[in-house]
């Protein structure tokens, strides 16, 4: 007879989901003994810590757009999964945290590792978490935690005690005082508000002069509309960090990204804007958006709770952005591409060519900032891109150009160091012939990095194309700290806290048998990364087997 652990993979896999990221205990030995008998496509990633299970699964959810499932026993397994899932409710990512616990029997009293994970959970997953106490429940908490974790685009959170994992399954509850047997199904989200809404929206852009826009994560599937809308409007298009493959940075009128590590031509477009269209996005820092009264402004979000939170708008659209700017577009006026699109457009062609100059500039041992602009036009067009917390966001952020097919992302609300490497071999397993690319410093990769090249060194001869590429910039010191310092302190660094322990990465690689590369002049940089001419990115995916460069 089937269990509850194998019944709550069972109902996962109907759901869609295809891989759980975690780590055993003793607190979760029954899930993991159902992943031992399961006939369904589920597969268990062991990972080297839950904290990098739990990054993964946010990862998961920003590359497929399908929930991300983690899993980890009860005490210290569970603390360590907080890290991860809070990079999740940041950034609003659906995960599903699965989360064991010691016998009921055992609750009245001490017993150890155990805490209390009601508590533990109820911030990160405050829209959702549940302790299995019986077998007639899980069929209902699992297809819960999976709604709501989708609906609300949130962390949600099963407790489940390990002696009810082995109970035997109870696949369909009685209805009285359980649930009616309805099927997989998702929730229909509001996708397109009313025209009414949307007419009343398109007359405030309409009005504008100076229009700008502003694109988050939330418009990352609607490329193909924001630039029509762009156009229509002859506005400038920047970008929050976690939109930065929303649309192509080659544009000559998307200004790149906005806020701490954000361009000039952002900057001036917020603030001599007349009218604001913000798509998708949250955005923290106020102080970046146009000043208040400064421009007129229109939302779209698909959570109404996010609209006007950071800007006074005239029209909320709650709405899918995708279908919103599509139904949106035909009552737009067609602007001319007058003088604001020429200064926009003037304004981005300086700001690059000032970005490349930078880039050029000698440097001992190397540029980084010429790392990041000779890789950017080197990059394969169907790429997955992470970048890590730390002085590598200021390069990823403003000297490469995401191009369409790509896909990019960082920790943007939590900016959690440690997450570039797992967030890669996330999207390498959800998307295994395509090739993957971490820009991570040498912190973030003895933090976690080191750790999961462990996991990659025995998953890589299982994909399509094995090109997972990791470019550590190995300066021996928490760079973005130390420059913190100098900056709001005016000091040198306190060299016991900033430096780093010398490590000698590419040789570490090539001890677990994969290719390392350490370079320290520009000529061999290029050298290693590229064949010379090959702009393409064709010799990336042919030759570079497993790339990792320390630099």
């Amino acid at each position: 007879m089937d269990t509850v652990s194998d019944f709550i993979l069972t109902r996962l896999s109907q759901w869609g989901i295809r891989r759980v990221y975690g780590y055993p205990g003793d607190g979760i030995n029954g899930m993991i003994g159902a992943f031992g008998r399961t006939e369904q496509p589920l597969e268990f990633i062991q990972t080297r810590h839950e904290e990098t299970a739990a990054l993964m699964a946010c990862a998961h959810a920003k590359f497929t757009g399908q929930v991300g499932v983690c899993l980890a026993t009860s005490g210290p397994g569970a603390i360590h999964l907080l890290n991860g899932l809070y990079d999740a409710k940041m950034d609003h990512q659906p995960v599903v945290a699965l989360v064991g616990q010691q016998a009921r029997s055992a609750m009245g009293g001490d017993y150890q590792q155990e805490v209390d994970l009601m508590s533990l959970f109820k911030d990160v997953a405050h829209d959702f978490v549940h302790t299995l106490s019986a077998p007639a429940q899980a069929r209902h908490l699992i297809d819960r935690a999976m709604r709501i974790a989708m609906e609300r685009r949130a962390v949600t959170c099963v407790i489940l005690p390990n002696d009810v994992q082995d109970l035997p399954a109870v696949e369909a509850p009685p209805r009285s005082h359980g649930t009616v047997h309805t099927g997989i199904g998702v929730t229909a989200h509001a996708h397109t508000p009313d025209p009414a809404a949307l007419k009343a929206a398109a007359a405030i852009l309409n009005s504008g002069e100076r229009v700008a826009i502003l694109a988050g994560a939330g418009a990352l599937d609607a490329h193909a509309e924001l630039q029509a809308v762009a156009e229509r409007l002859s506005a400038g298009v920047a970008k929050a960090l976690l939109g930065k493959a929303a649309i192509d940075d080659n544009l000559p009128w998307v200004t790149g990204s906005i806020g701490l590590l954000g361009t000039q031509p952002s900057w001036t477009l917020m603030n001599e804007c007349d009218c604001l269209l913000m798509v998708g996005t949250a955005f923290p820092y106020a102080e970046f958006l146009p000043a208040e009264g400064q421009a007129r402004a229109v939302q779209i979000d698909r959570d109404g709770r996010k609209i006007g939170l950071r800007y006074p708008v005239e029209i909320g659209l709650v709405g899918d952005a995708k279908t919103t700017l599509d139904a949106l577009l035909p009552l737009l006026h067609q602007k001319e591409h007058g003088r604001w699109r020429e200064r926009i457009e003037k304004s981005v062609a300086k700001w690059r060519e000032t970005v490349s100059a930078r880039a050029m500039t000698d440097a001992e041992p190397l540029n980084p900032q010429r790392v990041f602009s000779e890789l950017s036009p080197r990059l394969p067009d169907d790429c997955i891109l992470t970048c890590d917390s730390g002085s590598a966001a200021n390069w990823y952020a403003r000297n490469l150009m995401v191009r369409p097919g790509m896909k990019a992302s960082i920790s943007g609300g939590l900016a959690t160091m440690g997450c570039g490497v797992p967030y890669a071999l996330a999207g390498k397993l959800a998307y295994p012939g395509r090739p993957a690319i971490a820009l991570v410093g040498d912190g973030a990769m003895q933090m976690n990095g080191i750790n999961e090249l462990i996991t990659i060194a025995d998953r890589w001869q299982n994909w399509d194309n094995p090109s997972l590429i990791i470019m550590v910039l190995n300066n021996g010191d928490l760079n973005e700290v130390t420059w913190e310092q100098r900056v709001l302190g005016g000091d040198p660094r306190f060299e016991d806290s900033q430096l780093l322990p010398p490590f000698p990465y590419a040789d570490y690689a090539r001890l677990l048998g994969l290719n390392g590369v350490r370079v320290k002049q520009a000529k061999a940089y290029l050298g290693a990364l590229m064949k010379e001419g090959d702009s393409g990115g064709a010799a990336l995916r042919a030759t570079l087997k497993q790339w990792w460069a320390s630099l």
